[in-house]
C-alpha cells in the first residue's frame, strides 16, 4: 500500500495534550489519527457525537434579549438602556 504524507496544524497545547493522551494509551498521535481515518472511510461519518455551542448567538434567549433591546430603543426614542433578561 502506498503511503501519503498528510500535514495540518493546530494549537500547539491540544498537540501536548493529544499526544500524553496517546502515550498513555501506548500509541502515536500517527496511529491515533489512522485509526480515525480508517473509521471515518469505513462508515462515512465521525465516529463521535458533534454538538453545537449550548448557547449561541442566534439562541433563542438572545433573539429575545434582542427583541426587547429594539422595543426599548423605539418606546425611548432611540436610548438604550440595559435590559434584564431575567424577568
Amino acid at each position: 500500500m502506498a503511503q501519503a504524507m498528510v500535514n495540518f496544524r493546530m494549537d500547539e497545547d491540544l498537540k501536548k495534550g493529544m499526544e500524553r493522551a496517546c502515550k498513555e494509551m501506548g500509541m502515536s498521535m500517527t496511529t491515533a489519527f489512522i485509526i480515525y481515518a480508517t473509521k471515518v472511510s469505513r462508515e462515512r461519518r465521525i465516529p463521535f457525537e458533534i454538538a453545537a455551542d449550548p448557547d449561541p448567538f442566534y439562541s433563542e434567549a438572545n433573539m429575545e434579549r434582542l427583541r426587547r433591546s429594539i422595543a426599548q430603543m423605539e418606546a425611548t426614542g432611540g436610548t438604550i438602556h440595559d435590559v434584564n433578561c431575567d424577568d
